[in-house]
């Protein structure tokens, strides 16, 4: 046991609270230098949360399609807010276990079977939360995962979602974009801290006529000039050609039926990768943490997130990154030597009258 570290203890259970989960260092791979946060409010809530309940959210992750491994932020945070997880394979069981609070699917690269498809559909109808991070692929297309959203008059466009408004993206890639932010419960926190969201190589989906006893909410959407390249990952060129598909489009929505069924659906594979992550300044995890806090249920744990003790990423747009430019390597410059140039003129006159 590392100095400064805490135990919890409440009968038969506790947790260890290590001195380096109070004070996380983490090393940044794409900067090369260290990061550092503090998450004892938040480490202590949890462990509290932990010794207390008997019964925690039990999330199943599906396996079976090539998904990708969760990444590490997003793993750390699920253990810090006591939601266990465990792989279900939907080829070796005849339903979803009823113990399971939320199914996630993750990224996965290859199609789920009718089979599949028609037992997370009765899943949802009966109730279940179902969450979906899964964006465009390499090779094939998700069509019967696709079809989940179909149901609920949402529908999905082939190929990767672009940009032309500089204000909509990031980084001089108008494929990493800057979405709107819509209000709902999952997203408000994010809005009034004022947070931007990255959604880098997603798909488009276009909300429709909901059948009756549901409500479809988008989350996230693109401007109006944004357009979906057909290409995909084979496209040459950002510019608008011959079979693209005209936006806007929604990148996230929030789906609720009668029965309290729910699905929340991102259209990026990649959006909580620790990269994009970080340079959201922590809202990309921040918002799948709201996501999946409202599908399994609220919890006190869940409210508290890490404090960085480092300068976070200012995210800004295309056009405002121009902007600056301009102004500090033009106008500022600019101006300073004007009124430079003023003054000294004016001192000149001055002193010739005064001869």
């Amino acid at each position: 046991m590392e100095n400064n570290s805490l135990v919890v203890e409440c009968g038969n259970r506790s947790r260890y609270i290590s001195y380096s989960d109070i004070y996380i260092t983490e090393t940044n791979m794409y900067s090369y230098y260290y990061t550092t946060s503090f998450d004892g409010e938040g480490a202590i809530t949890s462990a509290i949360d932990y010794v207390v309940s008997e019964d925690l959210p039990q999330m199943y992750v599906l396996e079976g399609h090539g998904e990708a491994e969760l990444p590490s932020t997003f793993s750390d945070q699920l253990e810090k807010e006591n939601i266990e997880t465990t792989t279900l394979s939907l080829l070796n069981v005849d339903e979803i276990p009823e113990e399971a609070d939320c199914i996630l699917i993750y990224a996965p690269s290859s199609d789920i079977s009718e089979e599949e498809k028609e037992m997370l559909s009765s899943y949802v109808e009966g109730g279940g939360k179902l969450m979906v991070i899964a964006g465009p692929t390499e090779d094939g297309v998700l069509t019967n995962l696709y079809s989940l959203l179909e149901d609920y008059g949402v529908t999905t466009s082939e190929g990767i979602v672009v940009e032309s408004d500089r204000n909509y993206y990031a980084f001089q890639a108008p494929y990493v974009l800057l979405p709107s932010i819509g209000s709902s419960e999952i997203t408000d926190s994010l809005i009034e801290e004022n947070y931007y969201v990255l959604m880098p190589i997603s798909q488009g989906m276009t909300v429709g006529t909901a059948p009756d006893g549901v409500t479809v909410t988008e989350l996230l959407t693109t401007s109006d000039t944004a357009f979906s390249k057909v290409a995909g990952y084979d496209l040459t060129t950002y510019e608008w050609e011959e079979g693209d598909i005209d936006g806007p489009f929604a990148l996230a929505v929030s789906i609720e039926n009668e029965s309290e069924g729910q699905i929340v659906w991102f259209s990026s594979s990649v959006f909580l990768e620790d990269m994009y992550n970080a340079y959201s300044s922590g809202a990309n995890a921040n918002l799948a943490m709201n996501a999946l806090s409202s599908l399994v249920g609220e919890r006190e744990a869940m409210s508290i997130r890490s404090k960085s003790l480092n300068y976070n990423y200012l995210t800004i747009s295309d056009s405002t990154s121009s902007l600056l430019r301009v102004m500090m390597i033009g106008v500022f410059p600019l101006a300073y030597l004007g009124v430079g140039v003023c003054v000294v003129v004016r001192r000149r006159r001055l002193q010739n009258e005064a001869v």
